[in-house]
């Protein structure tokens, strides 16, 4: 087991409280000692809900261990029961509880309620937060789907229905996509059936079967669940994750194949304004910007393919730490020619961004952190995030919409650094300096650390201070461009030092 000062995703309890905390009349009764029940302010704290997640523990302490903890247990389940009277009730224990083997799921099932008992049992020493998730959305969507078996024909005359899979408590804008994606549907004649886990009951889960097909929104949540009502059911599944104008509107497409409706009035894209602002002399010099992507496979691999192909970004490196998904972005990466980047350790990925020296990252409140202290633009474009990542306007990342949102998302900490041109125009003004940091950095951001300087083929070639001066006066935007550009001037000549006259030298040789 390795020490993490910080993480992408939790143990997988936590991502049963997830599933728990964005359903209606489920209850959780989690086993855990005192010190498990932090998570309560992910949901908050973080989230900012109004009310705490619908989850009672244990908080058994060292002293109850040499007592009996079952019993402690199976009172916590009657008490939560008598109280809170869900249709559906959830049992397991935390990593630390797991440890003495108080078997929840038979403890509960011995008490005889009258609702359907989930036990979940998750091995918290070999997954995490999101295979949690779906597998305690999967064991409670085959708990109250029914049993299996072919659905009756739709009626004629009656419009096509689907199932929305996969949002849920503390996703990434996931609730501003469901209202994006059903105002899609709608446009295409189709209705919405069960938006689930996000605001379902146990009693929406038993009308899954109604719906004539299955969207996935978020496979890293809904594919397990997906993939056994396709099994129990015949019920198709779009696959296809609607982020981004092109994957936008070939899901459209593929909905409309398998709903059998007429798609040509829902693919105009007269609302999306990002593919004429990405053609727009604001953003031409935008283009080719070196960008590194890192997040959960879905929002990942989708921010990857927007910023090459919709925003005319390089993307230097791509990355995630959902494993589940490996095969997934390692196809999306060979699609860009990158070595694809999938670790949960926080100092990996800070390394690789240092050895790319991208000028923009995109990725999770992690990487805004270690963009800051690298002094290097960043976005959010995944979770984890934290309390400024779920704003109280409207925010979606799919659909047109979304895709004018991840326009902003993308360019705008580029564009903030405009008034750094200042720097270059106004030089000999008394008010400005070469040493100024980015204004929209922070004042006291501090230097990049002295890796930044040298990419790793040119680890050996050493700045001289007044060419170093020299290169400071290069506008910040394009400053990594030259610094890279010298070097591999340099490494090519056999220089192994670099001075005003080969900077000079290098810029003209590139001009021409």
């Amino acid at each position: 087991m390795q020490l993490s000062f910080w993480t992408y995703e939790g143990p997988p309890h936590v991502g049963a409280m997830r599933v728990a905390a964005a359903m209606r009349d489920v209850h959780y009764v989690l086993h855990a000692p005192q010190g498990d029940t932090y998570a309560d302010l992910l949901f908050t704290m973080i989230e900012r809900r109004a009310s705490r997640p619908p989850v009672t523990y244990t908080t058994f302490r060292a002293r109850d261990l040499g007592a009996d903890t079952a019993s402690l247990f199976k009172d916590a389940v009657r008490d939560a029961y008598a109280r809170f009277r869900p249709q559906a009730l959830l049992v397991g224990a935390s990593c630390t509880a797991e440890l003495i083997q108080d078997d929840p799921g038979g403890l509960a099932r011995a008490l005889g309620l009258p609702v359907p008992v989930v036990a979940l049992e998750l091995p918290a020493y070999q997954r995490k937060e999101n295979w949690g998730a779906a597998e305690t959305f999967y064991q409670l969507v085959r708990a109250c789907a029914g049993p299996p078996g072919p659905r009756p024909a739709r009626p004629a005359g009656v419009l096509p229905c689907c199932n929305l899979l996969g949002p849920a408590s503390l996703g990434f804008r996931h609730r501003d996509d469901v209202t994006e994606i059903a105002g899609l549907l709608a446009g295409l004649g189709i209705g919405v059936n069960v938006v689930a886990p996000l605001d379902a009951s146990p009693a929406d889960l038993a009308r899954l079967r109604d719906a004539d097909f299955n969207v996935v929104l978020y496979p890293e949540i809904a594919d397990t669940a997906a993939r056994w009502l396709e099994r129990s059911f015949g019920q198709p599944t779009v696959r296809t994750v609607p982020i981004g104008v092109a994957a936008t509107r070939a899901f459209i497409a593929e909905i409309a194949a398998v709903a059998g409706v007429d798609p040509e009035g829902s693919l105009r894209t007269d609302e999306c304004r990002l593919p004429w602002f990405s053609r727009s002399v604001d953003s031409t010099y935008l283009t080719g910007k070196r960008v590194f992507v890192f997040g959960d496979a879905t929002h990942a691999i989708a921010a990857a393919r927007i910023a090459d192909g919709e925003l005319g970004f390089d993307v230097v490196g791509l990355g995630s730490y959902s494993r589940e998904f490996a095969r997934d972005l390692r196809a999306a990466a060979a699609e860009l020619g990158l070595d694809p980047l999938i670790t949960d350790d926080m100092a990996e990925v800070e390394a690789r961004i240092v050895a790319l020296q991208p000028e923009l990252v995109l990725g999770t409140q992690m990487e805004r952190h270690v963009a800051k202290r690298l002094g290097i633009p960043c976005a959010v474009i995944s979770a984890p995030v934290h309390v400024q990542d779920f704003p109280a306007r409207r925010a979606p990342q799919m659909g047109f919409e979304g895709a004018n949102v991840l326009f902003d998302t993308c360019v705008q900490p580029l564009m903030m650094g405009l008034e750094e041109h200042l720097l270059t125009m106004f030089r000999e003004d008394f008010e400005f300096r070469d040493d100024a940091p980015p204004s929209h950095l922070g004042a006291a951001a501090p230097p990049p650390p002295p890796t930044m300087s040298q990419p790793l083929s040119a680890s050996s070639l050493r700045w001289a201070p007044e060419a170093e001066r020299e290169l400071g006066k290069v506008p910040f935007f394009v400053r990594g461009k030259a610094r890279r550009n010298t070097e591999r001037f340099a490494a090519e000549r056999g220089l192994s030092a670099i001075t005003v006259e080969t900077l000079y030298d290098a810029k003209a040789h590139f001009a021409h």
